[in-house]
C-alpha cells in the first residue's frame, strides 16, 4: 500500500474532499451504529405501544431517544473534528 492510499482524503482518486468519509474514517462508526440501533428501538417502541405493552414501550422509547441523541452527537462531533483539521467551519459546503 503506497502513501497515497493511506492518505485521507484520497485526493488522487477523487475530486470531492470528503467522499467516503463515513466509511474510511472509522471513528464515525460508533455513532452510525448507535443511530441505527435507535431506529430499531423506534420500531420496537411503536410495536410495544401498538400491542398495549406500555411499560416496554416506555423503556424502549427512552433507550431509543438516548441511542439517537448519542449516535447523532458522535457523528456530528467527528464531522466537526475532521472539519477543524482542515480549518473549515461545520457548515462549509466544500466537498459535500
Amino acid at each position: 500500500m503506497n502513501q497515497s492510499e493511506k492518505q485521507f482524503p484520497d485526493d488522487a482518486r477523487t475530486t470531492r474532499t470528503h467522499a467516503g468519509e463515513s466509511i474510511r474514517d472509522t471513528r464515525n462508526w460508533p455513532g452510525v451504529i448507535l443511530a441505527a440501533i435507535g431506529l430499531v428501538l423506534l420500531g420496537l417502541t411503536l410495536t410495544a405501544a401498538g400491542y398495549g405493552f406500555g411499560g416496554w414501550a416506555v423503556i424502549a422509547g427512552i433507550a431509543c431517544v438516548v441511542s439517537l441523541v448519542v449516535g447523532i452527537g458522535l457523528v456530528v462531533a467527528e464531522h466537526r473534528r475532521v472539519k477543524a483539521q482542515e480549518d473549515l467551519a461545520l457548515g462549509e459546503p466544500r466537498g459535500h
